[in-house]
């Protein structure tokens, strides 16, 4: 025989389930995306165009949404023509080229304090454009690098600065090397609201100057097997 009991236990939680208030799920916070919304990608001054001495032109949209001070700095910089004529002194395969050093060798750059770090959760994937730095997370300056491939141990530790959108066969282009043989040079870069500047022949290539000693090499580390 089933006792009455059995049948009072169900009830009353069900009684207490309908009494309990009614909290909404926190919803995720949403993840920014690679891709720029409108309203940034309809700037023109956020569109980069570098032209390189491989023949081939790059476009980049960059994104002040996520690092307006990185940004900023590139947009300043490429008014005053700084870009034009520098190399592309570090170029791993599947990795990074990266430029932006007068020097030539990675430890150099502007005349402007450095950027502080604005890491955020975009991934470092192929195409990504980056501020080069040294150790200290707050010493980007005038370095950036473009992703060769995707490199997760890059993730929360660089700034993004944008994203290729056109070009990317320039970018794979790139002579190789640390330093390339015969690297690849910026012939001009501009922004998307200035007329394009006149082009800078390359110059002659001569032998690479050894690092200072001491001095900080703005460079993404090499990633770990894997990363």
């Amino acid at each position: 025989m089933f006792s009455k009991a059995m049948f009072a236990l169900p009830l009353a939680a069900l009684a207490l389930s309908a009494a309990a208030p009614h909290r909404p799920a926190t919803p995720a916070a949403a993840q920014p995306s690679i891709l720029a919304p409108a309203a940034i990608a309809a700037v023109p001054a956020n569109h980069l165009f570098i032209q390189l001495s491989n023949g081939k032109t790059v476009e980049i949209v960059m994104r002040p949404d996520l690092a307006p001070h990185g940004v900023e700095r590139i947009q300043t910089l490429v008014r005053r023509g700084f870009y034009n004529g520098l190399k592309f002194h570090r170029v791993i395969p599947g990795f990074m080229a990266q430029s932006g050093d007068p020097k030539g060798n990675g430890s150099g750059g502007s005349d402007l304090p450095d950027v502080k770090a604005e890491f955020t959760d975009v991934p470092f994937l192929r195409g990504m454009f980056g501020a080069a730095r040294a150790d200290s997370q707050d010493s980007a300056n005038s370095q950036f690098f473009i992703m060769l491939g995707r490199t997760q141990s890059l993730d929360d530790n660089y700034t993004v600065l944008g994203r290729v959108v056109a070009g990317m066969d320039a970018v794979d282009a790139i002579a190789p090397g640390e330093p390339p043989e015969n690297p690849t040079t910026i012939l001009r870069a501009w922004l998307g609201d200035m007329q394009p500047p006149p082009i800078v022949a390359p110059a002659p290539v001569a032998a690479p100057a050894p690092p200072i000693p001491g001095s900080p090499v703005t460079s993404p580390p090499l990633p770990p097997p894997g990363g």
